[in-house]
């Protein structure tokens, strides 16, 4: 028999499954490598994503997994760029990568993308970077329009992306604010080989892990795999996953995440972390990680948290996993490292002095670069 899943339960699970609770995990690596993939369009906030899943960690220990390789950029799903362990990008690619470029093609014949334009680009980049070298954005494109490639209009990122997703280039070190392309193939050495089999069934299981209460069409969103396949993911990840019934609706989570359910029942009280309040970045994946963000967003406040629907999410403040406000850096002060609160409703004093709280460990974690 399914056990049943309190709706307002679901929200406090996922902090606790996405590691936004403590202990947290004891890394910037191991963060990384337990979510599978952090959405990272704002490598900034992805950084500071990060940092909130391994609270002993840094902005220069974060920084140094990806210098080292161990943490990687790319676009594995949705056509995006995420981080992930780098030794999971290829196997991932494998995945996902042929219907994010069939997704891409009506585009591409719009900025004149031949066959033979991305093998003379790749021709180009990898005689730029072999040997361990590593080149900004602007230097590959300076490389491809000195070949003949025109970059303008969005051609010269496409490129890119054509090239990453087929898995010859990646970013990887840091050079200051931005972030260096190196070759795949050089950059990481020990790469994961799985099965079409087993890499469905890992990524599932890793998942639902990391983010459960999830459904199979939350999973379908974020992965972007056909339906049959995230099925055939989650069928064979199900033995090492609990599923249980929310309004008629199965979700899956960690065994270790249901039975903070039992110990809830048990004590008769609330779950831990209820009431925590957290600063997340703007496309955190406790916002990102599902295609149903009812749990945790009210569609009243939608439009707050990403205005116009124009796809970009604003930082929010969260409490038990509920959003209650947006925050900014507080341009006004001069002070950018100071967040500035944008609540739904006044926060109480006691959610006043959480945020400050929270606040003071944004800066020390952003000043600690």
């Amino acid at each position: 028999m399914t056990a049943s899943l309190p709706p307002a339960a679901i929200r406090v699970l996922r902090l606790h499954s996405q590691r936004l609770l403590a202990p947290g995990l004891d890394s910037p690596v191991h963060a990384v490598r337990w979510m599978m993939a952090l959405q990272a369009q704002d490598l900034p906030g992805a950084l500071y994503s990060v940092g909130l899943r391994s609270p002993g960690s840094t902005l220069a220990t974060v920084r140094a997994a990806l210098s080292s390789g161990s943490v990687v950029r790319s676009w594995p799903m949705r056509g995006t760029l995420h981080l992930l362990a780098g030794e999971d990008l290829g196997w991932v690619l494998g995945l996902t990568s042929a219907r994010t470029i069939a997704g891409m093609a009506g585009r591409h014949r719009q900025l004149g993308i031949t066959t033979a334009d991305v093998g003379q680009v790749r021709g180009v980049a990898e005689s730029l970077l072999a040997g361990g070298q590593a080149a900004s954005r602007e230097a590959l494109l300076a490389a491809f329009e000195q070949a003949g490639q025109s970059t303008s209009g969005q051609r010269g990122v496409h490129l890119l992306a054509l090239l990453s997703l087929d898995g010859v280039l990646v970013q990887g070190p840091l050079d200051g604010t931005r972030q260096l392309f190196v070759l795949a193939a050089e950059w990481i050495p020990h790469p994961r080989n799985l099965t079409r089999e087993e890499g469905l069934a890992e990524l599932a299981l890793r998942y639902f892990r990391a983010r459960g209460p999830a459904r199979l069409t939350d999973f379908t969103w974020w992965s972007k795999l056909t339906v049959k396949d995230a099925k055939m993911g989650l069928e064979a990840a199900a033995p090492h996953l609990e599923r249980m019934d929310c309004n008629d609706i199965d979700y899956y989570l960690s065994p270790e995440t249901a039975a903070l359910l039992d110990g809830q029942r048990a004590a008769g009280g609330q779950l831990p972390g209820a009431g925590q309040l957290l600063l997340l970045p703007g496309f955190d994946e406790m916002m990102l990680g599902y295609g149903d963000r009812s749990a945790s967003l009210d569609p009243a406040h939608a439009e707050q948290v990403v205005p116009g629907k124009n796809g970009i999410f604003q930082p929010t403040i969260t409490a038990g996993g509920r959003v209650i406000g947006t925050w900014r850096r507080n341009v006004r002060s001069g002070d950018t490292a100071s967040p500035e609160a944008l609540p739904f409703a006044q926060l109480s004093p006691t959610r006043q002095r959480a945020f400050d709280r929270a606040a003071e460990r944004y800066r020390q974690f952003i000043g600690s670069g």
